[in-house]
Protein backbone atom coordinates (compact mmCIF):
# COMPACT_ATOMS: atom_id res chain seq x y z
CA UNK A 1 0.00 0.00 0.00
CA UNK A 2 1.30 3.46 -0.89
CA UNK A 3 2.14 6.03 1.78
CA UNK A 4 -0.98 7.63 3.27
CA UNK A 5 -1.48 11.19 2.04
CA UNK A 6 -2.39 13.39 5.01
CA UNK A 7 -3.58 16.99 5.22
CA UNK A 8 -2.63 18.95 8.34
CA UNK A 9 -5.07 21.66 9.44
CA UNK A 10 -3.88 24.70 11.40
CA UNK A 11 -0.43 24.02 10.00
CA UNK A 12 1.14 27.20 11.38
CA UNK A 13 0.20 26.60 15.01
CA UNK A 14 2.25 24.76 17.61
CA UNK A 15 0.33 21.55 17.15
CA UNK A 16 0.17 21.94 13.39
CA UNK A 17 3.93 22.26 13.07
CA UNK A 18 4.42 19.24 15.30
CA UNK A 19 2.02 17.22 13.13
CA UNK A 20 3.90 18.26 9.99
CA UNK A 21 7.18 17.12 11.53
CA UNK A 22 5.85 13.79 12.80
CA UNK A 23 4.12 12.93 9.51
CA UNK A 24 7.36 13.74 7.73
CA UNK A 25 9.19 11.32 10.02
CA UNK A 26 6.66 8.50 9.50
CA UNK A 27 7.57 5.91 6.88
CA UNK A 28 4.01 5.07 5.81
CA UNK A 29 2.68 8.64 5.63
CA UNK A 30 3.35 11.83 3.70
CA UNK A 31 2.13 15.42 4.00
CA UNK A 32 0.01 16.07 0.92
CA UNK A 33 -1.52 19.33 2.13
CA UNK A 34 -1.11 21.98 4.82
CA UNK A 35 -4.01 24.34 5.48
CA UNK A 36 -4.24 27.65 7.34
CA UNK A 37 -6.83 30.41 7.65
CA UNK A 38 -7.06 32.94 4.82
CA UNK A 39 -5.25 35.74 6.66
CA UNK A 40 -2.45 33.58 8.05
CA UNK A 41 1.09 34.92 7.66
CA UNK A 42 2.21 31.36 6.88
CA UNK A 43 0.37 31.09 3.56
CA UNK A 44 2.78 30.12 0.80
CA UNK A 45 5.42 28.86 3.23
CA UNK A 46 6.81 25.39 2.49
CA UNK A 47 5.29 22.91 4.97
CA UNK A 48 8.57 21.08 5.54
CA UNK A 49 10.44 24.28 6.28
CA UNK A 50 7.62 25.48 8.55
CA UNK A 51 8.07 22.30 10.60
CA UNK A 52 11.78 22.99 10.93
CA UNK A 53 12.93 20.43 8.38
CA UNK A 54 13.87 20.19 4.73
CA UNK A 55 11.56 21.75 2.10
CA UNK A 56 8.80 19.32 1.09
CA UNK A 57 7.42 21.06 -1.97
CA UNK A 58 4.02 21.39 -0.26
CA UNK A 59 3.06 25.05 0.29
CA UNK A 60 0.69 26.09 3.07
CA UNK A 61 -2.63 27.12 1.52
CA UNK A 62 -6.13 28.21 2.48
CA UNK A 63 -8.12 26.04 0.03
CA UNK A 64 -9.34 23.12 2.16
CA UNK A 65 -11.40 21.54 -0.63
CA UNK A 66 -8.42 21.41 -2.96
CA UNK A 67 -6.22 19.90 -0.25
CA UNK A 68 -8.77 17.21 0.61
CA UNK A 69 -9.13 16.32 -3.05
CA UNK A 70 -5.55 15.02 -3.05
CA UNK A 71 -5.67 13.27 0.34
CA UNK A 72 -6.45 9.99 2.07
CA UNK A 73 -6.96 11.62 5.44
CA UNK A 74 -6.89 14.81 7.48
CA UNK A 75 -5.40 15.59 10.90
CA UNK A 76 -7.50 18.15 12.75
CA UNK A 77 -6.64 19.89 16.04
CA UNK A 78 -8.56 23.09 15.34
CA UNK A 79 -11.91 24.44 16.57
CA UNK A 80 -15.34 22.80 16.95
CA UNK A 81 -17.00 24.57 14.00
CA UNK A 82 -14.08 23.70 11.74
CA UNK A 83 -14.04 20.05 12.82
CA UNK A 84 -17.76 19.65 12.14
CA UNK A 85 -17.40 21.13 8.65
CA UNK A 86 -14.36 18.99 7.88
CA UNK A 87 -16.16 15.85 9.10
CA UNK A 88 -18.93 16.53 6.61
CA UNK A 89 -16.39 17.07 3.83
CA UNK A 90 -14.60 13.86 4.83
CA UNK A 91 -17.89 11.97 4.60
CA UNK A 92 -18.47 13.17 1.03
CA UNK A 93 -15.01 11.93 0.03
CA UNK A 94 -14.80 8.81 2.23
CA UNK A 95 -11.69 10.12 3.97
CA UNK A 96 -10.08 9.36 7.31
CA UNK A 97 -10.61 12.26 9.73
CA UNK A 98 -8.61 12.29 12.95
CA UNK A 99 -10.09 14.80 15.40
CA UNK A 100 -8.08 16.03 18.37
CA UNK A 101 -10.20 19.17 18.77
CA UNK A 102 -11.52 19.82 22.28
CA UNK A 103 -14.45 21.88 23.52
CA UNK A 104 -16.96 20.06 21.30
CA UNK A 105 -20.60 20.42 22.31
CA UNK A 106 -23.14 17.60 22.28
CA UNK A 107 -24.51 19.08 19.05
CA UNK A 108 -21.03 19.09 17.50
CA UNK A 109 -20.51 15.44 18.44
CA UNK A 110 -23.89 14.49 17.00
CA UNK A 111 -22.91 16.12 13.70
CA UNK A 112 -19.58 14.28 13.69
CA UNK A 113 -21.32 10.97 14.38
CA UNK A 114 -23.68 11.68 11.46
CA UNK A 115 -20.68 12.26 9.19
CA UNK A 116 -19.24 8.92 10.29
CA UNK A 117 -22.50 7.20 9.33
CA UNK A 118 -22.37 8.97 5.97
CA UNK A 119 -18.97 7.60 4.96
CA UNK A 120 -16.17 9.23 6.98
CA UNK A 121 -13.67 7.16 8.95
CA UNK A 122 -13.45 9.29 12.07
CA UNK A 123 -11.16 8.75 15.03
CA UNK A 124 -11.96 11.28 17.76
CA UNK A 125 -10.41 11.67 21.18
CA UNK A 126 -9.98 14.38 23.77
CA UNK A 127 -6.35 13.27 23.83
CA UNK A 128 -4.43 11.41 21.14
CA UNK A 129 -1.64 10.28 23.47
CA UNK A 130 -1.27 6.52 23.66
CA UNK A 131 -0.41 6.81 27.36
CA UNK A 132 -3.48 8.87 28.22
CA UNK A 133 -5.80 6.42 26.49
CA UNK A 134 -4.23 3.54 28.35
CA UNK A 135 -4.72 5.60 31.53
CA UNK A 136 -8.42 5.98 30.67
CA UNK A 137 -8.76 2.19 30.45
CA UNK A 138 -7.14 1.85 33.89
CA UNK A 139 -9.43 4.54 35.35
CA UNK A 140 -12.49 2.70 34.07
CA UNK A 141 -11.29 -0.56 35.63
CA UNK A 142 -10.50 1.13 38.95
CA UNK A 143 -13.85 2.93 39.09
CA UNK A 144 -15.68 -0.31 38.39
CA UNK A 145 -13.72 -2.32 40.94
CA UNK A 146 -13.83 0.19 43.81
CA UNK A 147 -17.38 1.46 43.43
CA UNK A 148 -18.91 4.84 44.39
CA UNK A 149 -19.72 4.06 48.02
CA UNK A 150 -16.17 3.44 49.23
CA UNK A 151 -14.15 5.76 46.97
CA UNK A 152 -14.64 9.34 45.75
CA UNK A 153 -13.25 10.39 42.36
CA UNK A 154 -11.59 13.73 41.65
CA UNK A 155 -9.89 14.71 38.38
CA UNK A 156 -7.19 17.38 38.47
CA UNK A 157 -5.73 18.94 35.31
CA UNK A 158 -3.26 21.70 34.48
CA UNK A 159 -2.43 23.30 31.11
CA UNK A 160 -0.60 26.33 29.73
CA UNK A 161 -2.02 29.82 30.06
CA UNK A 162 -3.22 29.93 26.44
CA UNK A 163 -5.69 27.03 26.63
CA UNK A 164 -9.23 28.29 26.04
CA UNK A 165 -11.50 25.43 27.20
CA UNK A 166 -12.00 23.90 30.64
CA UNK A 167 -12.10 21.21 31.83
CA UNK A 168 -9.68 19.91 29.24
CA UNK A 169 -10.78 17.35 26.69
CA UNK A 170 -8.47 14.89 28.42
CA UNK A 171 -10.05 15.51 31.82
CA UNK A 172 -13.47 14.88 30.30
CA UNK A 173 -12.14 11.74 28.59
CA UNK A 174 -10.98 10.46 31.97
CA UNK A 175 -14.27 11.50 33.56
CA UNK A 176 -16.20 9.55 30.93
CA UNK A 177 -14.02 6.52 31.64
CA UNK A 178 -14.75 6.77 35.36
CA UNK A 179 -18.47 7.23 34.73
CA UNK A 180 -18.54 4.27 32.37
CA UNK A 181 -16.85 2.14 35.01
CA UNK A 182 -19.57 3.14 37.47
CA UNK A 183 -22.31 2.73 34.83
CA UNK A 184 -23.56 6.29 35.23
CA UNK A 185 -23.81 9.28 32.89
CA UNK A 186 -21.00 11.78 33.42
CA UNK A 187 -23.40 14.69 32.85
CA UNK A 188 -25.39 13.59 35.88
CA UNK A 189 -22.41 12.86 38.15
CA UNK A 190 -19.87 15.59 37.34
CA UNK A 191 -19.16 18.55 39.60
CA UNK A 192 -17.28 21.28 37.70
CA UNK A 193 -17.33 24.24 40.12
CA UNK A 194 -17.10 24.63 43.89
CA UNK A 195 -17.38 28.03 45.51
CA UNK A 196 -18.76 29.29 48.79
CA UNK A 197 -20.75 27.10 51.17
CA UNK A 198 -21.13 23.98 49.03
CA UNK A 199 -22.28 21.52 51.66
CA UNK A 200 -21.01 17.95 51.88
CA UNK A 201 -19.67 16.21 48.78
CA UNK A 202 -22.52 14.41 46.97
CA UNK A 203 -22.24 10.63 46.99
CA UNK A 204 -21.05 9.28 43.65
CA UNK A 205 -19.89 12.66 42.34
CA UNK A 206 -17.00 12.88 39.86
CA UNK A 207 -15.26 16.16 40.60
CA UNK A 208 -13.08 18.29 38.34
CA UNK A 209 -10.44 20.87 39.24
CA UNK A 210 -8.75 23.05 36.61
CA UNK A 211 -5.40 24.85 36.78
CA UNK A 212 -3.94 27.18 34.10
CA UNK A 213 -0.52 28.76 33.91
CA UNK A 214 2.89 28.94 32.32
CA UNK A 215 3.82 26.60 29.48
CA UNK A 216 2.51 23.31 30.88
CA UNK A 217 1.79 20.93 27.99
CA UNK A 218 -0.66 18.87 30.01
CA UNK A 219 -0.87 17.18 33.41
CA UNK A 220 -3.74 15.01 34.60
CA UNK A 221 -4.37 13.05 37.76
CA UNK A 222 -7.34 10.90 38.72
CA UNK A 223 -7.62 10.59 42.49
CA UNK A 224 -9.68 7.80 44.05
CA UNK A 225 -10.01 8.73 47.72
CA UNK A 226 -11.32 6.24 50.26
CA UNK A 227 -11.33 6.01 54.03
CA UNK A 228 -7.68 5.84 55.10
CA UNK A 229 -6.23 5.39 51.61
CA UNK A 230 -5.89 7.21 48.30
CA UNK A 231 -5.02 5.97 44.82
CA UNK A 232 -3.65 8.36 42.18
CA UNK A 233 -3.41 7.55 38.48
CA UNK A 234 -1.51 10.25 36.59
CA UNK A 235 -0.09 11.26 33.22
CA UNK A 236 2.28 14.13 32.42
CA UNK A 237 2.82 15.26 28.84
CA UNK A 238 6.29 16.67 28.22
CA UNK A 239 6.20 17.07 24.43
CA UNK A 240 3.35 17.76 21.99
CA UNK A 241 4.85 15.12 19.72
CA UNK A 242 3.07 12.43 21.78
CA UNK A 243 -0.28 13.76 20.53
CA UNK A 244 0.97 13.96 16.94
CA UNK A 245 2.36 10.42 16.99
CA UNK A 246 -0.94 9.13 18.32
CA UNK A 247 -2.89 11.03 15.66
CA UNK A 248 -0.75 9.62 12.84
CA UNK A 249 -1.08 6.11 14.25
CA UNK A 250 -4.86 6.60 14.39
CA UNK A 251 -4.96 7.74 10.75
CA UNK A 252 -2.96 4.73 9.55
CA UNK A 253 -5.18 2.41 11.59
CA UNK A 254 -8.42 3.93 10.29
CA UNK A 255 -7.32 3.77 6.64
CA UNK A 256 -8.33 0.10 6.40
CA UNK A 257 -11.45 0.32 8.57
CA UNK A 258 -15.06 0.68 7.52
CA UNK A 259 -16.67 4.13 7.86
CA UNK A 260 -17.52 4.81 11.48
CA UNK A 261 -16.85 6.82 14.62
CA UNK A 262 -13.88 5.39 16.51
CA UNK A 263 -11.87 6.28 19.60
CA UNK A 264 -8.18 5.93 20.45
CA UNK A 265 -9.11 2.98 22.61
CA UNK A 266 -10.31 1.26 19.44
CA UNK A 267 -6.93 2.05 17.87
CA UNK A 268 -5.10 0.56 20.88
CA UNK A 269 -7.47 -2.37 21.25
CA UNK A 270 -8.12 -1.65 24.95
Amino acid sequence: MSAMRLVVLGAGGRMGRTLLRVVGETEDAVVSGAVERENSPHLGTDAGALAGGEPSGVPVGADLAAALGEADGVLDFTAPAVSVAVAQAAARRGLVHVIGTTGLSAQDIAAIEAAARDGARIVRSGNMSLGVNLLAALVEQAARALGPDAFDIEILEMHHRHKVDAPSGTALLLGEAAAHGREVALAEASVRVRDGHTGARPAGAIGFATLRGGSVVGEHAVILAGEGERIELAHRAEDRAIFARGAVRAALWARTRAPGHYSMRDVLGV
